[in-house]
């Protein structure tokens, strides 16, 4: 399994290198030295608060289940392993599923109970998946309604909305079961099913009872879809920077299909799915490509290479 990864990641590694090649072979070299040498500082300020702001919206979601579940903690000592929660996340493209059994383990080293701890990632991924179908869904209306939708796209959201059903459904699927010797053997040895299996055998009944509250859920959806917002800003922050006069419009969906196209292609840090996608996307909806690339990178600078280095750190030390 170890190997197919790493099989996934240089491939990615050579996609990305072959898009970077070709789009300076087609574009204009000289274009994309000036686009760098005349980059707006005041845009890249805002699109650093906008980054910052997913991580607080995300450690707000734990927040708020924590204290619903009797744990009062503060807000800003989550926001280091929100952090790391996101760069596993996008290093390990799993659904939202990557990053649960490292934040479960840090609430361990906080006192927090495993059972609390569980239900707060469990509500962490319901919402997740609830505030993905909701952003892929304005996304694709925007594309339809503003720009063109090609079948490409539709494709995808095809294969999104399966895939959107399919993980948190099989999820309460084998939640229902309760017990993994209902199951054939062969389901246990995928190490998503038997993770689930571990995971639901965590949470305490009244621990679960925060999965059921609709307002909490819908507290932690909000902070989820504040993330997308937040992410696609950061997208138009960076366009901006570059002198492309863009709308939010434009921005919201690129992003959104991309992160779709990274999800699906399981490849690790989404090395190539996102970049190919993000930059077509912005090119056939009128953006030079070189500005579309140049973006594309700032973004991906701000969203993965960034927070690597302390999410790392963070990883490392929660794990030791």
């Amino acid at each position: 399994m170890r190997k197919s990864r790493y099989t996934a990641l240089f491939a990615g590694i050579f996609l990305l290198s072959a898009i970077i090649f070709s789009v300076t072979h087609y574009g204009d070299l000289a274009r994309f030295v000036d686009l760098l040498s005349h980059i707006n500082p005041r845009w890249i300020a805002m699109a650093s608060v906008f980054q910052i702001g997913t991580y607080i919206s995300l450690a707000l979601i734990w927040n708020r289940a924590l204290l619903y579940n009797g744990v009062i903690y503060p807000l800003k000592s989550l926001i280091p392993l929100a952090v790391a929660k996101l760069f596993a996340d996008q290093a390990l493209p799993s659904g939202g599923l990557s990053g649960i059994a490292f934040v479960v383990n840090a609430f361990r080293r906080r006192n927090v109970p495993d059972s609390i701890g569980t239900a707060v990632m469990l509500l962490n991924v319901f919402s997740f998946y609830i505030a993905y179908a909701f952003v892929a869904a304005i996304a694709f209306l925007i594309l339809w309604i503003y720009h063109d939708i090609h079948q490409w796209t539709l494709i995808i959201g095809g294969i999104f909305i399966v895939f959107i059903f399919a993980v948190p459904g099989g999820m309460l699927f084998l939640k229902q079961l309760g017990r993994q010797d209902r199951l054939p053997e062969w389901p246990l040895r995928l190490p998503v099913v038997s993770g689930i299996f571990k995971t639901f055998a965590g949470v305490s009944e009244e621990s679960e009872l925060s999965l059921r509250n609709p307002m909490l859920m819908v507290e932690a959806a909000l902070c989820q879809v504040a993330i997308f917002v937040l992410d696609s800003a950061t997208l138009w922050a960076m366009l901006h920077a570059l002198g492309e006069p863009a709308s939010g419009f434009l921005a919201f969906p690129c992003f959104v299909v991309a992160s779709i196209v990274a999800m699906l292609s399981f490849i690790p840090l989404g090395l190539g799915s996102f970049e190919a996608t993000c930059i077509g996307l912005l090119v056939t909806l009128g953006v030079r490509i070189e500005s579309a690339l140049t973006a594309t990178l700032l973004l991906r600078g701000f969203t993965l290479w960034a927070p690597m280095l302390p999410g790392l750190v963070m990883t490392r030390r929660e794990l030791r």
